[in-house]
């Protein structure tokens, strides 16, 4: 076995927990930054709210309500169990609908108006009662536009079931589909965003160092991805979207989620953080090794120089002003041999998870393709997973703040 230090990156061992293995990080943002980024993100929501001529935005993705409200009472759990949701009046109150027993999460949030409690009809929760539980939320919701709607009654949700719909629209509501306007309203961050989202990043690249210092063989996949985890979860981050962590030939294809496998030296170590961290922000890189800090081979060392020339021409494209159809005509262009094996896209964007506006990769452009521009504002991934018949992947990703004159890297972490 070679020395595991001989070909160590003390580079990325600068991103280590300064404090140690005992202590989590602690934020240094002020809190007036985050009370200036609460006042612009429901500002963005509501200017969104107007902009659709609708009376009111019915909230229940929980990312779209921390958005607007900083809440974050049970995230994960909410997006499968739809039991809270926030109603944002645009010549009214802003009201969170928290679930029974947790209307002290949300106190003191100084974008909510009013707190209630969040009336239940999901079937989990309702049974065979459900129908006459819906119509009471319906009930409650209606009342509310008609109070403060001025005779409006379209009504704009994020994410609804079918009988949500059926059961506003029963009572006299115009429902409108809402995600375009809350995705188009999230994209834009603010300095204050861009600060909190650089904290989350600090804490994410203090858990990929943690990878990096225990990816020796012998360990496992799902060894290695639990140090993203640690480090997120005490420094108060919320939680990973994927379990994208695999080495050697689980590499290829991807999408492979960690497992049991023990890593081997030499073999490539490819993840995606997909981590939503600090803040809610999330943190989305990606990073290739070799485990035990081996000298690449020869193949590896040529698909990795690939997947960093991917990068760093499609970095070097963004810039304000610049059309989607633009960067996908001018994006650098995936030899054949890697076609097979390629990731569907090129750039997407990202604040607090994965977001509008999504820019396929040149072969997988077509019709259907989103229209659009680069705005001062956005925060985008840069992507790249190189792989050929036989090899390993080399997963490279890089998050980037759309600037008034060009791009700014946030994560600092090396590439390469």
């Amino acid at each position: 076995m070679s020395d595991q230090s001989a070909f160590k990156d003390d580079r990325k061992l600068t991103y280590l927990n300064a404090e140690g293995a005992d202590k989590p990080l602690i934020s240094p943002v002020p809190d007036a930054v985050l009370a200036r980024a609460r006042a612009y993100r429901l500002g963005r929501m509501r200017a969104g709210l107007e902009q659709s001529d609708c009376a009111a935005l019915l909230l229940y993705d929980p990312c779209n309500i921390r958005y607007a409200f900083d809440c974050s009472n049970m995230q994960v759990w909410t997006l499968h169990n739809p039991m809270r949701y926030a109603l944002i009046l645009a010549s009214g109150p802003a009201i969170m609908f928290e679930f029974k027993g947790c209307l002290h999460q949300s106190k003191g949030l100084p974008g909510i108006d009013e707190l209630r409690m969040a009336k239940t009809w999901m079937f989990m929760a309702s049974g065979d009662k459900v129908g006459a539980a819906t119509e009471d939320w319906a009930r409650e919701i209606a009342d509310l536009v008609e109070t403060y709607g001025g005779g409006n009654k379209r009504i704009a949700c994020d994410t609804l079931g079918g009988s949500g719909v059926q059961a506003l629209e029963s009572l006299g509501l115009y429902y409108v589909e809402g995600s375009q306007f809350t995705e188009i309203a999230r994209s834009i961050k603010s300095p204050d965003e861009i600060e909190l989202m650089r904290w989350t990043i600090r804490v994410c690249e203090a858990g990929m160092a943690r990878i990096y210092e225990h990816s020796v063989p012998g360990v496992t996949e799902r060894e290695l991805w639990a140090h993203l985890h640690f480090e997120n979860a005490r420094s108060g981050g919320d939680w990973l979207e994927t379990k994208l962590l695999t080495c050697g030939p689980r590499t290829n294809p991807w999408y492979q989620e960690c497992s049991d496998r023990m890593c081997r030296e030499g073999e490539m170590i490819s993840f995606d953080t997909d981590m939503i961290g600090p803040y809610g922000y999330c943190a989305d890189l990606s990073r290739s090794w070799t485990c035990g800090y081996t000298p690449m081979s020869d193949v590896q060392q040529r698909i990795y120089d690939t997947a960093l020339a991917q990068i760093h021409h499609n970095l070097g494209l963004v810039k304000p002003g610049l059309s989607f159809a633009e960067f996908n005509a001018k994006s650098w262009r995936i030899p054949d041999g890697h076609v097979p094996y390629r990731y569907s896209l090129a750039v997407h964007g990202v604040g607090m998870a994965d977001e509008w506006p999504v820019v396929p990769l040149h072969v997988d452009w077509g019709p259907g393709a989103m229209s659009g521009q680069f705005e001062p504002g956005m925060v985008v991934c840069i992507e790249s997973l190189i792989a050929e018949a036989g090899s390993e992947s080399v997963k490279l990703e890089t998050q980037v703040l759309v600037t008034e004159t060009g791009a700014e890297r946030l994560d600092t972490f090396p590439l390469g």
